[in-house]
């Protein structure tokens, strides 16, 4: 395949990056004062780039990329979620600390650049490619989450997430040494052929390295430590980034990793999956009860929603995967609708509230906004009929399907304790005593609007999509078998 063909299925990070470097011009040239324009610009990228995805398939750069309906649909989300958080951010940042700094250009290429790495994560058929666009995406991270330089939460945060996730690259890319040593090859297809003649210690020390890696860049149990602490830190706007696109980047990442790679060492990840799931819906569950900030609850509730994901890639089946892409489909939605009503947490004076003690009476003052937390509340907790009780009932259907009842079991009691935190939430805004807060009105129509689009998705209105989003699911899942 000539050079030419490898890029036209690149196309979409060609146009993201590409038009992330002509705005960095323009930001260098205009300075912050053309921010906005250099937002929207960027959505439209983002929206460019995800039509970019309906051109041809196949395998890019000698098998390095994957250009097929399971990086198709993974790419979506991400652009979808990248293109919230850009939307979402110039208020939160005109307004941080009382004070009227603007938000820089510099942010919307950021996400840009991150976009960049996450779509190389989700299509690489390599290690080495793999790799790549992790560190691009980490990269842009790190300076993200601590944007707000003014701020000392912000940098604590983006030094926290530095130092840990320099760790994790140097635990990935011993991994992925071992797998070359042992197998010869950084290969994906490679890889699959030397596992499927029998795993020596060696390939299965890299396997449980890779793994490790991977378990941190999804905020898996026993590797979250990192998640509470930078989600509260970061700017609520990068908070929401985080949350939503890189998980579906990493998540995405790791399937592709267990399924084509490592696949038939099926049984030697398939331990090690079934753990992360188990600690993370515990872990996730029972850790954010006495959360007192709401997006510290938010970071435990992620880490609890990533342990249910991995239920349907331990079960390891087309049918498992095609649960987890629908249960990230609905997650990116939920958790943008979540952090949207958190940004709407403001005082008289504009300032960002976050203790949950503050929502005290939201009810009367803002039926509204309160009908709205209450719906993804709700739906996080994956109480029927709202639409997040959906994917939930998918991924223990799979996991069912191959024995793996204990492990469903368990899930479905987590669930339950998690109901607990979602519920206290609603149950703060509708039935305790109006606190001193008394939360400034929202006149911003993007935020509104996404609020209100978010929400009815995950209405029972949600459940009409089922039919087109398993299909395209389905689909997805079935490129990797």
């Amino acid at each position: 395949m000539s050079y030419a063909e490898s890029l036209s299925l690149t196309l979409s990070e060609v146009i993201l990056a590409a038009g992330a470097l002509v705005l960095l011009l323009v930001a260098g040239w205009a300075g912050d004062k053309a921010t906005r324009l250099i937002s929207w610009i960027a959505v439209v990228l983002l929206a460019v780039a995800g039509l970019a995805l309906l051109g041809p398939a196949g395998a890019a750069f000698g098998g390095q990329y994957q250009a097929d309906s399971f990086a198709a649909f993974a790419k979506v989300l991400i652009y979808f979620a990248a293109g919230a958080s850009i939307l979402i951010a110039p208020r939160f940042f005109q307004l941080a600390d009382g004070s009227h700094m603007g938000l820089r250009a510099e942010y919307p290429i950021l996400i840009l650049l991150a976009c960049v790495g996450m779509g190389m994560m989700v299509s690489a058929g390599d290690l080495l490619s793999l790799y790549v666009g992790l560190e691009l995406n980490s990269l842009a991270a790190y300076v993200l989450a601590s944007f707000m330089r003014s701020d000392q939460r912000s940098a604590e945060a983006g030094l926290k997430y530095f130092v840990l996730g320099a760790l994790a690259s140097g635990i990935l890319l011993y991994g992925i040494s071992l797998v070359y040593g042992f197998t010869g090859t950084t290969a994906f297809d490679g890889i699959a052929k030397a596992y499927g003649d029998g795993v020596s210690m060696g390939e299965l020390f890299g396997l449980v390295f890779v793994f490790a890696g991977l378990a941190f860049k999804v905020s898996a149990v026993p590797f979250h430590m990192w998640t509470p602490d930078v989600y509260e830190g970061a700017p609520t706007p990068v908070t929401t980034f985080f949350a939503s696109a890189p998980k579906v980047a990493a998540l995405c990442m790791a399937i592709r990793v267990a399924v084509v790679a490592m696949g038939p060492a099926a049984h030697q990840w398939q331990q090690i999956v079934i753990f992360a799931a188990l600690a993370s819906t515990i872990l996730g569950g029972v850790a954010a009860i006495n959360q007192t900030n709401i997006k510290r609850l938010l970071a435990y509730s992620s880490i609890n929603n990533v342990g249910f994901a991995l239920i349907g890639l331990a079960a390891g089946t087309q049918q498992g995967i095609a649960a987890v892409l629908t249960y990230l489909a609905v997650y990116v939605v939920m958790t943008i609708g979540s952090f949207v009503c958190v940004l709407q947490m403001r005082d008289a004076e504009g300032r960002p509230i976050e203790a949950i003690s503050a929502l005290a009476g939201l009810s009367r003052s803002r039926p509204g906004l309160s009908a709205a937390f209450a719906i993804f509340m709700f739906s996080l907790a994956g109480i029927p009929p709202l639409f997040g009780f959906w994917p939930k009932f998918l991924v223990f259907d799979a996991a069912v399907a191959v024995g793996l009842l204990p492990l469903a079991a368990v899930g479905i009691a987590t669930s339950v304790i998690g109901a607990f935190y979602y519920i206290k939430i609603v149950k703060i805004i509708y039935f305790d005593e109006p606190g001193e807060e008394v939360f400034a009105a929202n006149n911003n129509v993007v935020e509104t609007g996404l609020m209100l689009l978010t929400a009815l998705a995950v209405s029972p209105i949600g459940y009409l999509a089922i039919p087109v989003l398993g299909q395209l699911s389905d689909r997805a899942a079935g490129s990797l078998f």
